[in-house]
């Protein structure tokens, strides 16, 4: 897609101008924010604008789970976004896998992020255990397998070409997790007060909250979000919980104003992270 002119939404970040993909929002190089660094060689999926919203935006925690953690940036801007949090990430790629704790362990938050290598449906067992275990505050929540916070940027095509790129494909398309498999995994691994974030194209919005709703989900907070004032939305953040929560929250924002710009909303939930 076509980028509006002066569009950037990493406009604080121009040394890495020349290493983005326009079609895709992702950058193919490292990329350093302000108390760590990713090196991504290794990953399917870069780099890009949904995962740097979710984490910036993502309601946390005292343990939090970060479903298909890719590159593990999420995992390590929940980690720095509430400093007292115990942060576990999970993907299938193990390549992705190896290169994300390579990344934490570069990072200060070592000592307080976890990736492991599995597939949602099969994540539980002894790695929630030992995490649980290592976590020496919030006692309500030592019981294994339970998130008080849990965010996710999930794979979002349905009925579309695949990448000839196989990890590509599994990082990207539904069949590595389909939405249901997500609920129902976010179900069982979630606290009862807990809250689920998760960051998904327009198109796939109207399904992605229904399968929630199957699985006994409630909608509490929904931002969709523009890149310019004139443009419809084409991403929604969303948040949900398993009681329903008032004030429900609903509004758009946008990335860039008039003149090119961050707008103040972007630059205030990114400025902690942004150089």
């Amino acid at each position: 897609m076509p980028w509006a002119r002066g569009f950037c939404p990493y406009r604080a970040c121009g040394a890495y101008m020349r290493n983005l993909n326009k079609e895709t929002e992702e950058f193919m190089g490292n990329f350093r924010f302000k108390q760590f660094e990713i090196e991504q060689d290794r990953c399917a999926m870069k780099v890009g604008t949904d995962g740097v919203l979710l984490g910036a935006w993502a309601q946390g925690g005292r343990r939090i789970l970060d479903i298909g953690s890719g590159t593990g940036l999420i995992s390590l801007m929940m980690a720095q976004r509430f400093p007292e949090a115990e942060v576990v990430g999970i993907d299938m790629d193990a390549d992705a896998c190896g290169q994300a704790r390579e990344n934490v362990m570069a990072s200060p938050f070592r000592d307080r992020v976890e990736i492991e290598c599995c597939r949602l449906q099969d994540f539980g067992g002894a790695g929630v255990s030992k995490t649980a275990e290592a976590l020496e505050t919030a006692e309500g929540l030592k019981a294994a397998g339970v998130f008080d916070a849990i965010v996710s940027n999930p794979p979002f095509f349905v009925d579309s070409l695949k990448n000839p790129d196989s990890k590509r494909t599994m990082a990207r398309h539904t069949d590595s997790l389909p939405f249901r498999d997500l609920f129902a995994g976010v179900k069982r691994l979630l606290s009862d007060d807990g809250v689920f974030s998760a960051i998904v194209p327009v198109e796939v919005v109207e399904q992605f909250v229904a399968e929630s709703c199957i699985l006994g989900f409630y909608l509490i907070r929904k931002c969709g979000v523009k890149t310019v004032e004139r443009k419809q939305p084409k991403r929604f953040m969303l948040s949900f919980a398993k009681h329903r929560i008032s004030p429900y929250e609903e509004h758009v924002e946008t990335m860039m104003d008039s003149q090119g710009n961050r707008s103040e909303w972007y630059r205030k939930i990114t400025e902690e992270f942004y150089l």
